[in-house]
């Protein structure tokens, strides 16, 4: 049996490495971390590393500064795979939805005939990191079979009138996924084939990624820590990692925290070998059963590959 000191040791280490976790999925640096929970990014380092002893209070200013809940923090086996979306899902009912729901995990209610009607298909969303060609491939493949890009970002921005960043200093993380929510549903109740390019932080919010996967033929477009800051500097856009040191190890964070998220999609395509134009002709191909089985059962007159 593991002792109390072997037991304390091993939870710290584990908070550590889901505080870490998290900080990876939101895309967050330990130094904007550190800024915006106004804990020192040397107390955040020794969190992460399970060295820091971290009381109730601290953790809730963590938690807060990630936009999640303690609760997420704390190590703790999940009762099913899909609690977090579950959970979140609860969270945002009404009375009357969480009467049913009640009903029906008793085993006191009905599915009813329409709970198992497949969700409508919207089209092609891409995910991934930012530099992994999304906007790029995305809208070649719009332009190639005549359906509308949309970049969820820029959508939201638009909605508001402010940009992401303006948005997070204003609202915070929580709040920008409570509008990256909103805005999806949006999208989705047009009705309109679109090709769309998500954030890639949309991983880190079980109920909009789930709406995503199951509302689009999701492909994550892969490739190299390395090709990711290289294009993404290219591109004149060092945001969160602009002045960072640790750019290379940040990113790592994120990649390995997104990555089991990432592989969710329902096909990768590993844009690292690839000039844009061969990458660009993967894709078309990756898409073109698609397209001819549920473009055409959608109803879409479009043209099809």
């Amino acid at each position: 049996m593991m002792d109390a000191a072997q037991s304390e040791t091993l939870f710290l280490e584990q908070l550590g490495q889901r505080v870490r976790n998290m900080r990876g999925l939101r895309g967050m640096s330990r130094k904007v971390l550190a800024k915006v929970s106004g804990i020192s990014e040397r107390y955040i380092a020794q969190l992460e590393s399970g060295k820091g002893n971290v009381s109730i209070v601290l953790l809730r200013r963590v938690a807060q500064a990630l936009g999640t809940h303690p609760e997420d923090l704390i190590p703790a086996g999940d009762p099913v795979p899909d609690w977090p979306v579950l959970r979140d899902l609860l969270r945002q009912a009404s009375p009357v939805q969480l009467a049913h729901a009640r009903d029906v995990l008793s085993g006191l209610g009905r599915l009813g005939a329409g709970a198992r009607r497949l969700p409508d298909f919207n089209g092609i969303a891409l995910i991934g990191l930012r530099g992994a060609g999304k906007s790029t491939l995305g809208r070649r493949l719009a332009d190639h079979i005549g359906w509308r890009f949309v970049e969820l970002n820029k959508e939201i921005a638009q909605q508001h009138g402010l940009s992401i960043a303006e948005i997070i200093a204003l609202y915070g993380q929580e709040g920008y996924r409570r509008m990256e929510l909103a805005t999806l549903r949006q999208l989705l109740a047009r009705k309109e084939l679109m090709v769309l390019a998500a954030g890639g932080g949309i991983v880190s919010e079980p109920v909009s990624f789930e709406l995503l996967l199951s509302s689009f033929f999701t492909i994550w477009l892969k490739a190299d820590p390395e090709q990711h800051i290289a294009r993404v500097r290219s591109q004149g856009d060092l945001r969160p990692l602009a002045d960072d040191q640790t750019a290379m190890a940040e990113l790592h964070t994120i990649l390995t925290s997104r990555e089991p998220h990432y592989a969710r999609a329902s096909a990768v395509l590993d844009t690292a070998p690839l000039s844009i134009d061969q990458a660009a002709a993967q894709l078309i191909a990756m898409v073109s059963p698609v397209l001819c089985r549920d473009a055409c059962a959608f109803g879409s007159h479009q043209a099809v590959l």
